[in-house]
């Protein structure tokens, strides 16, 4: 609360800078603000600029990393007594001691003798700490205002170049976050490459990557192999491309379809009404969409496949009239069909857009040349598009491999290796989080799967991400 009233209290000093800053401006050009290298505002905004970024960004670090600071100041001395407890059992009594210092409830844990003694010293200890850090930062931070301020304020004249300063501050502030975008990439990349490395330690990746068997259940004692093929991930794969291709084989020709006759063929209100009621999909939670394909779809499917079963009942094909009596709600044609209206409006709204913005005189020329509607639709205007739906289809994609929570409630969590639409199988979003969900300890196989899965996930999308760019610049440098 303290920080937050800090930046309040800021934010107005930095109000109060600029309206001296823009005062003094206009004082040094004689009240006359056209004399002014760069329009007043600008002298104003330099002023609450050095007046509030350096205070600001240091109430930032500290209130990101003073609880850090904290807990080394407070572990550089333990007592004897705590040292001779264990390490995780030590982490607990540093915890308990920060929580009763702020007032907040600590853990179960019971302290006694010594240990209670050492306890009461360290509370008292983070206090101070606490306090210390707190109050200096804050101490610091009203320096760093007020000689931010004084250092900028005697700059201001006529001829100083207020805009190019300021302009300076954004640009910095554009490459800061640049950077961080890319550092952010980064990261991940990182993250994701070291925990996988750690688990192909465990795991042979040849195992990994063309095994068919998927069970991380089973590697849960030491004297059990983890590579015996219970890491499979070829089952997971094969659900995910076989939902995704489900997906867009309802996505891509609805959405497509949609776009061209909205934007060819729809009348203005007609248009006006349709488009927004079709980008209302994109607006639903796709947890909204889970509920649909279990409550829904999934018994419709199920009925329609038990009726076509109990109907081919005593025909030539017994075998497949007993498979589809016995077909499931969960199923990868249930997940697939429903994930495919949800990227309805993806494909929809965007190929829309792109199909709009091809220019009108290719559709001219067309009809010069004596074509028709659909002749210049299907030659010249989808072939102009094209790079803009293939950018369309591949945000499609990326959203049918990225879904959850879909397949959790309508495609089950079975890893199974079939390209049958009717059985249940599991992707490997879903194996991610359920792997990772609940308390887990990052030193077994089992939960560093995780990782591999999802680190193998994006050097697949990535293959597909470098495949569409080449096909969208192939036809760029045709019709542009």
């Amino acid at each position: 609360m303290l920080i937050w009233l800090s930046l309040l209290f800021l934010a107005l000093f930095s109000s109060v800078a600029f309206m001296l800053g823009r005062g003094r401006a206009v004082k040094t050009a004689g009240g006359v603000a056209r004399v002014l290298h760069s329009l007043p505002g600008y002298y104003g905004t330099y002023a609450a600029l050095w007046a509030g970024v350096p205070a600001a960004l240091l109430l930032l670090l500290g209130a990101m990393f003073g609880g850090r600071v904290e807990d080394a100041m407070l572990q550089a001395q333990r007592p004897a007594v705590v040292r001779a407890l264990a390490v995780d059992r030590q982490a607990v009594f540093f915890s308990d001691a920060q929580a009763i210092a702020s007032g907040i409830a600590p853990s179960e844990i019971a302290y006694e003798g010594e240990l209670k003694a050492a306890l009461d010293i360290k509370v008292a200890e983070a206090q101070r700490v606490d306090a210390l850090i707190r109050y200096s930062v804050l101490a610091l931070a009203g320096v760093l205002a007020l000689a931010g301020f004084l250092l900028a304020f005697p700059r201001l004249s006529a001829d100083f170049r207020a805009r190019n300063r300021v302009e300076g501050w954004v640009g910095g502030l554009l490459l800061t976050c640049s950077i961080a975008a890319v550092l952010t990439t980064v990261g991940i990349l990182m993250s994701l490459v070291w925990e996988s490395w750690r688990f192909f330690q465990t795991v042979s990746p040849i195992s990994f990557l063309l095994g068919t068997e998927w069970n991380p259940q089973i590697a849960m004692r030491a004297d059990q192999v983890a590579a015996t093929g219970a890491f499979g991930a070829v089952p997971l794969f094969a659900g995910t491309f076989l939902i995704m291709l489900i997906a867009m084989a309802v996505a891509a020709p609805v959405g497509l379809y949609s776009a061209i006759y909205l934007s060819e063929y729809a009348s203005r209100p007609v248009r006006a009404t349709i488009k927004p009621l079709l980008e209302i999909l994109a607006g639903v939670p796709t947890v909204v969409y889970g509920f649909f394909a279990a409550l829904t779809v999934g018994p419709l499917f199920r009925a329609f496949f038990n009726g076509i079963g109990a109907a081919m009942a005593g025909g030539p094909f017994p075998g497949v009239a007993d498979y589809l009596m016995q077909v499931q709600n969960q199923m990868a044609l249930v997940a697939g069909v429903v994930m495919g209206i949800m990227l309805i409006p993806f494909v929809s709204s965007l190929s829309d857009d792109i199909i709009n913005a091809v220019p009108q005189t290719l559709r001219d020329g067309s009809y010069a040349m004596g074509a028709t509607k659909s002749e210049t639709v299907k030659r010249v205007v989808l072939p102009a598009a094209l790079p803009g739906i293939m950018a369309a289809m591949l945000l499609a994609v990326s959203r049918a491999v990225g879904e959850t929570m879909i397949v959790t409630m309508a495609a089950g969590l079975q890893a199974k290796l079939t390209a049958n639409p009717l059985d249940t199988v599991t992707t490997v979003t879903v194996q991610i989080v359920t792997l990772l969900t609940g308390d887990q300890e990052f030193d077994s196989a089992k939960t560093l799967s995780a990782f591999g899965l999802g680190l193998t996930l994006f050097v697949v999308t990535l293959g597909l991400n470098i495949i569409a760019l080449r096909i969208v610049q192939k036809y760029r440098e045709q019709y542009d």
